[in-house]
């Protein structure tokens, strides 16, 4: 061993390869690195992966960038983490993309950040997806843009979720479109807001319903308006209820309304109170009667009272039970008294006594005689005297037997004596003692003999 410490590095180029093969690993560990940087490209050739495996990061460093750009694969990958990173800048540029396409995972994660943002376009279009994959954040934060936008969609693609938030968002901005469709939803998922919030307006509408479905309520609501208003309707479509409900009320502003009547029932049942609130009357106005009637009964109070009072009576029509009983009463009030009037008997039945109490008199006037005998006795027991004022002799006349005795009898003295007197025996009938006994002498006079 002291024998091959006292060569000269003249000696040493004059080695033969069969000697240089034969050395031992404590042998070439011996070397100086001026003995290693001597050595020939053919020299180094014939060196066994274990003996190049068996130096110091020093003597690595030592090697001419000639001698590391004729290292077979088989020699490469003799080449432990702590040579890899002991080699320059330089060396590392020297590294043959058939090489790099043979490093290992541990290999790839062993390159420093400086080493890594050395490399070339071309070196790094070399490594396969087991290669992208040993990328570790640190490294792929160092990256340079114009190193990242010269990654094809397939390397995009097997940067591992773990990793994928070591982008800068400089990075992300200059991503292409095809690029960003190599993304997984796995590494969708793993962006945060700030990255998410980074994507041209270009890639995000050329996400897959897949791929979108990847953004997490954080990412969606990080969104700028600009980018909200570039999705598309068949991407808006694919929202689950917990993504619609992630959007801010900005950015639910900012939609178009041909993005809002893209929405399905189940992105309709996401929105919030405070989403629906933020809605413009004509976006409400945009809205199907299939969608207002996906809004969940929880959140229609949301509406805007500016907004009920826009609906048409289509809309109106597809108003549920549950959701006309959801209503408060100043949105009640708000319905035009020709979408109140188009409301079915089984519609009306949603509105608790409270409610029927709230209806304007010109509201009540409206009502048709379907919907007057269609009123529950409990609603009709909620009728004020004021409301009963309002009713025509028509209405009343459409008043059941069941539907006259409902009436409380602190309110029978605001029926018209126009509309007593057109009741008819069965109606009168119906009157409680309590009631007659409400009635004003005028009210009693204005009642047929007959009927009494």
């Amino acid at each position: 061993m002291a024998l091959f410490d006292s060569l000269t590095t003249t000696q040493i180029t004059e080695l033969t390869t069969t000697t240089v093969a034969a050395l031992t690993t404590s042998q070439v560990r011996s070397l100086a690195t001026t003995q290693v940087a001597a050595l020939t490209t053919t020299q180094i050739g014939v060196l066994a992966s274990t003996q190049l495996g068996a130096l110091l990061a020093t003597q690595a460093a030592a090697l001419e960038t000639t001698d590391i750009a004729v290292l077979g694969t088989a020699q490469i990958r003799g080449l432990v983490s702590t040579q890899i990173a002991a080699l320059s800048t330089t060396q590392a540029g020297a590294l043959t993309t058939t090489q790099l396409a043979a490093f290992s995972t541990a290999q790839v994660a062993a390159l420093t950040t400086t080493q890594a943002a050395a490399l070339t376009t071309t070196q790094l279009g070399a490594f396969g997806t087991t290669q992208v994959a040993g990328l570790t954040s640190a490294q792929i934060t160092a990256l340079t843009t114009t190193q990242v936008g010269a990654l094809t969609s397939t390397q995009v693609g097997a940067i591992r979720a773990s990793q994928i938030r070591g982008l800068e968002t400089s990075d992300i901005a200059a991503l292409t479109t095809t690029q960003v469709a190599g993304l997984t939803t796995a590494q969708i998922t793993a962006l945060s807001g700030t990255q998410a919030a980074a994507l041209e307006t270009t890639d995000l509408a050329a996400l897959t319903t897949t791929q979108l479905r990847g953004l997490a309520s954080t990412q969606l609501a990080a969104l700028s308006t600009t980018q909200a208003a570039a999705l598309t309707t068949t991407q808006l479509a694919v929202f689950t209820a917990t993504q619609t409900a992630a959007l801010t009320t900005t950015q639910i502003v900012a939609l178009t309304t041909t993005q809002l009547a893209g929405l399905g029932t189940t992105q309709v049942a996401g929105l919030t109170s405070a989403q629906l609130a933020s809605l413009s009357t004509t976006q409400i106005g945009a809205l199907s009667s299939t969608q207002i009637g996906a809004i969940a009964s929880a959140q229609v109070k949301g509406i805007e009272t500016t907004d009920l009072a826009v609906l048409t009576t289509t809309q109106v029509a597809g108003l549920t039970t549950q959701q006309i009983g959801a209503l408060v009463s100043t949105q009640l009030r708000a319905l035009e008294t020709t979408d109140l009037a188009a409301l079915s008997t089984t519609q009306l039945r949603g509105l608790s006594a409270a409610l029927v109490a709230s209806l304007t008199t010109t509201q009540v006037e409206a009502l048709t005689t379907t919907q007057v005998s269609g009123l529950a006795t409990s609603q009709i027991a909620g009728l004020t005297s004021a409301q009963l004022a309002a009713l025509t002799t028509t209405q009343v006349g459409a008043l059941s037997s069941t539907q006259i005795g409902a009436i409380a009898s602190a309110q029978v003295k605001g029926i018209e004596t126009t509309d007593l007197a057109a009741l008819t025996t069965t109606q009168v009938a119906g009157l409680t003692s309590q009631q007659v006994a409400a009635l004003t002498s005028t009210q009693a006079a204005a009642l047929e003999t007959t009927d009494l």
